[in-house]
């Protein structure tokens, strides 16, 4: 990985640059920033280039043994912490050294993926993966009884915040004194989730989301979009690479949500009870990431259908469909409605995670739409 891969954030390159130029490389940084904005691509340039023996001046040489190993996540140096799930059928805790053959395919794909798609790569859906003890005491060990070649070590968490409190406790004493050469880099969504002992521990770097017109060059070049359809996809997704590689390769499934909202919203409107409650049925029938999917999507339709009646054309994150459609039904949502709706597609939500009975879950959630919508 080369930070001319990384997409946009040329702040955050042109920081660590100068760490580099001036050799104050701190022994702990912490990436901040909102999913899909490049934390950790970055993570994994700036270690590629502590780790080359022929650097330049910014970027690694890309040609050494040592860039070699770097690019297939097998330098001995290099070491990765990233949550992980208890594997089925195995005795004694989970660590991710269990999961390196999963981590390595899902960073060859891309290094711009979710938490979800993670648990996906791993096998599971419906587990809650997490960094436990055993993980800081794994990676004490070898960093204190595994010999380096020389140069720097480098350890990346990924998405730090799902340490517990036990892990985190664990892991501050080796950040406050690391082996000599040692550099953590910490990748996280939510810092605020974080123990403030390992937060004043890091020296931190906040990534912000990535502009619309760079992401939309990236999906030019990477994923062959044309210029107005990449940056409609780059639009929509409002920052994050990875809701925009989710659009781009979920484009079946975003064309079915639209067309189940469009439904939902008709039947709503001319009150067809009979026919919502077989909308239900059929949503039912859905996988249970898959109704998550539908109702974040639906919840993205509301807001931009609010902001729509702004005549703020430049605010708006639609494709042409779904401008198509605003023309139309913007007016159904306003300042009487608009947090009712919200809130309700956000129950739905929760008890989708709940498992509580999906079909019951649609058809109440329809059935209260169509009273808010009148209003």
């Amino acid at each position: 990985m080369f930070f001319k891969d990384v997409i946009g954030q040329a702040d955050v390159k042109a920081r660590l640059w100068q760490m580099l130029r001036e050799e104050r490389v701190p022994h702990a940084l912490l990436f901040a920033g909102p999913e899909g904005s490049g934390k950790l691509a970055m993570a994994l340039a700036f270690a590629s280039r502590l780790l080359c023996k022929s650097p330049g001046v910014e970027e690694s040489c890309g040609h050494c043994q040592a860039c070699h190993q770097s690019a297939r996540l097998i330098h001995p140096d290099l070491h990765f912490v990233f949550p992980v799930i208890r594997p089925a059928g195995k005795s004694g805790a989970a660590v991710s050294d269990m999961f390196l053959p999963q981590w390595r395919e899902q960073m060859a794909t891309t290094p711009y993926f979710s938490r979800q798609t993670w648990l996906a790569r791993m096998g599971v859906e419906n587990q809650q993966s997490f960094i436990g003890v055993a993980e800081a005491n794994s990676l004490i060990t070898k960093l204190f009884t595994v010999s380096s070649q020389g140069g720097y070590r480098v350890v990346i968490v990924w998405l730090a915040e799902q340490m517990n409190e036990e892990t985190a406790n664990k892991l501050l004493k080796i950040l406050e004194e690391p082996p000599a050469g040692t550099v953590f880099i910490l990748t996280t969504n939510h810092p605020e989730k974080m123990l403030a002992t390992i937060l004043s521990r890091t020296q931190r770097i906040d990534f912000k989301p990535i502009p619309s017109e760079e992401m939309a060059e990236a999906l030019m070049q990477r994923h062959g979009l044309q210029a107005d359809d990449a940056l409609a996809v780059a639009r929509s997704a409002a920052g994050s690479y990875v809701k925009a590689l989710e659009e781009v390769t979920n484009a079946a499934d975003a064309a079915c949500f639209f067309d189940q909202f469009v439904l939902l919203m008709r039947l709503c409107y001319m009150r067809k009870v009979k026919d919502l409650f077989e909308w239900s049925v059929q949503l039912s029938q859905w996988g249970r990431e898959r109704q998550k999917a539908f109702l974040e999507y639906a919840q993205r339709m509301v807001r931009e259908n609010f902001i729509y009646n702004f005549g703020r054309r430049e605010l708006n994150f639609q494709n042409k469909k779904e401008a198509d459609f605003s023309v139309r039904f913007a007016r159904f949502i306003n300042e009487r409605n608009v947090m009712g709706i919200a809130a309700e597609i956000s129950s739905a939500q929760r008890d989708i995670e709940q498992n509580v009975n999906p079909r019951m879950v649609f058809f109440d959630f329809a059935l209260k739409m169509i009273m808010l919508l009148i209003r």
